[in-house]
């Protein structure tokens, strides 16, 4: 069984080199569906009966290994070196440095690979992160598998 959550968060980002709009300083109201897969509870006593997952605790596992790390924060790639130091330069500055350049496909692939990390932690292999959508705009989008 397949269930999907999803959450918000604003964030700021660039992508240095594009050769549009986007290579200035921005930010986007972004919007995160992550499915997980698992079998449905069978024990009658359990709390979760019924459900893979009770969608409260996949989303309090979703908030504090995205949500709350993202939200309000600049995501800048670590080599853009004059962005990181414009923002080392600003007191209490939350600051996301990224391996790769902060698009949306980027931060999908970034998002699912931390929650299955976080979820093998928590659940073993009952429950797993298999898609992770992420709205940059509400009409675009990147999905991770």
């Amino acid at each position: 069984m397949e269930i999907t959550t999803r959450m918000e968060f604003d964030a700021g980002h660039r992508i240095p080199s594009h050769k549009s709009s986007c290579k200035n300083l921005h930010g986007h109201r972004y919007a995160i569906e992550v499915t997980v897969r698992g079998e449905i509870i069978e024990e009658e006593d359990k709390s979760d009966f019924g459900m893979v997952i009770d969608f409260k605790d996949a989303k309090e596992l979703i908030k504090e290994t995205i949500i709350e790390p993202w939200d309000h924060a600049f995501i800048v790639y670590e080599k853009d070196d004059v962005v990181i130091q414009f923002l080392g330069s600003l007191k209490n500055h939350k600051t996301v440095i990224f391996p790769k350049v902060p698009t949306a496909e980027n931060m999908a692939e970034i998002a699912l690979q931390i929650l299955k990390e976080k979820f093998v932690e928590k659940f073993a292999n009952k429950i797993k992160p298999i898609k992770v959508r992420l709205y940059e705009t509400p009409n675009n989008w990147a999905e991770a598998f």
